[in-house]
């Protein structure tokens, strides 16, 4: 009994390595899958990191405003990135990543996940899963609807700002988006933005142009041909911020490599978190010096301001500079912004936090900067993707901004803005324990 025991046993475990070629030769092998893991894992990770910028802007914001505006800062931000999810799934995910179509305009529809558990067989082992492809756009149109928001704090009544937000996440942004990412005439045309200096931050600067045009400057900001400063309540809380999304800033420029299944893949995305942090170090640094020449002091808001130009300089291609290249785009929008905070305040502009010269004014710059290190640009085509992105985002962005101030209103009255939007808008204060400022 024993042996008849043995001789089956032995006969099994010389038929398993039979087996298990079998089933080798129906799967596919790890040469096929493992790009497919690797491109998944690299769009979470950076998903999960670019999310965190969500902080970052709610930090900063709440740093850059008065402690009576807060609550209404932190309400916007949490509230903007939850629209922002739903309106992407509901049609804009499909809008901006059509497949066929005629280049400019397509309404998708709701987007659909694979199948729980899907086979490697029924996965499409080209690219990455759609949910993770899906979490990693998401999180981009939310950080555009972000940087509207801070241009726009401290007077802007919360209802119609979200409505703005659908508008802008769900149509605005998706449509233009597909222009160049989803394979639209920009991108047939030739136009270069690698990470989105223009797609993402120039969008937002331009959204953001329109909403204080039509809704005008704060109460007491631009009096007797003065600009009356009006200090932030924590600028430790505004570096915190800074320092959030520095970090997301390479997933948001790292995961648009938008592989890593290769040596080479992964090689890029390390030169890219290496040319990122040059940029940034760079924007800091050119700005707290000229800041120092200028203003006699060095000015700290400027310093994180530069920091954050920096960043979205090199967005537009972070991969082909050397680091020295990294530095030099990154000192130029360092000096953009000390120049262009100024430029505004003369012509009445009021943008509280230096949204616009940050994702705007080093926006456009960004994107011309791509002719110095990617051959595949034109000057011509990079302008031309410039101004379509402007002339579509600035005037759809000022008729709905118009609708919605004809319509409900968007300016809360100058009582509730001297008392403070924290308890005009939401009915409590950031920080309770202290008299309002």
């Amino acid at each position: 009994m024993k042996l008849k025991k043995s001789l089956l046993v032995g006969a099994g475990l010389t038929a398993l390595p039979t087996l298990a070629l079998a089933q080798d030769a129906a799967a596919p092998g790890f040469d096929e899958i493992g790009p497919y893991i690797m491109t998944t894992l690299l769009f979470c990770m950076a998903g999960f990191l670019v999310f965190f910028m969500a902080a970052g802007f709610a930090m900063l914001e709440g740093g850059l405003v008065r402690s009576k505006n807060v609550t209404m800062q932190m309400t916007k931000n949490i509230a903007l990135f939850s629209i922002a999810a739903i309106m992407y799934w509901l049609v804009g995910f499909n809008t901006m990543y059509p497949g066929d179509f005629n280049g400019y305009f397509a309404l998708g529809g709701q987007t659909v996940l694979d199948a729980v558990g899907v086979s490697a067989a029924d996965a499409a082992l080209d690219y990455a899963s759609v949910g993770s492809d899906f979490f990693f756009q998401l999180v981009f149109v939310a950080a555009t609807a972000s940087i509207v928001s801070g241009a726009v704090a401290e007077r802007i009544k919360l209802w119609p700002f979200l409505i703005f937000v659908i508008v802008l996440t769900g149509f605005m942004y998706p449509i233009s988006g597909s222009w160049k990412w989803g394979a639209g005439w920009l991108d047939a045309a030739g136009f270069q933005d690698f990470a989105g200096s223009t797609v993402v931050h120039s969008v937002g600067g331009w959204a953001a142009l329109a909403g204080i045009i039509v809704l005008g400057p704060r109460l007491g900001k631009y009096k007797d041909g003065r600009v009356n400063p009006m200090p932030g309540s924590n600028l430790a809380l505004a570096t915190l911020g800074t320092f959030i999304l520095w970090l997301g800033w390479f997933g948001f420029n790292g995961g648009s490599q938008l592989a890593m299944g290769t040596v080479g893949d992964v090689s890029d995305v390390s030169r890219i978190f290496a040319n990122t942090n040059m940029a940034a170090a760079a924007g800091a640094v050119t700005a707290l010096v000229l800041s120092q020449i200028l203003y006699k002091k060095p000015d700290l808001t400027m310093v994180l301001n530069g920091a954050l130009a920096g960043l979205v300089s090199i967005t537009a291609e972070p991969l082909a500079p050397t680091l020295f290249g990294a530095l030099w785009i990154g000192a130029v929008g360092g000096i953009i912004v000390v120049l262009a905070i100024p430029m505004l305040d003369k012509f009445k502009l009021d943008d509280v936090v230096g949204a616009i010269p940050v994702h705007l004014c080093a926006g456009i710059w960004g994107t011309i900067a791509v002719v110095f290190y990617n051959s595949d640009a034109s000057l011509t085509t990079q302008l031309l993707g410039i101004v379509a992105y402007g002339v579509f985002t600035f005037v759809a962005s000022l008729i709905v901004w118009s609708i919605l101030k004809a319509v409900i209103g968007i300016r809360v009255s100058e009582e509730d803005e001297i008392n403070g939007l924290d308890m005009a808008e939401l009915g409590m204060e950031a920080y309770p324990e202290f008299s309002k400022g």
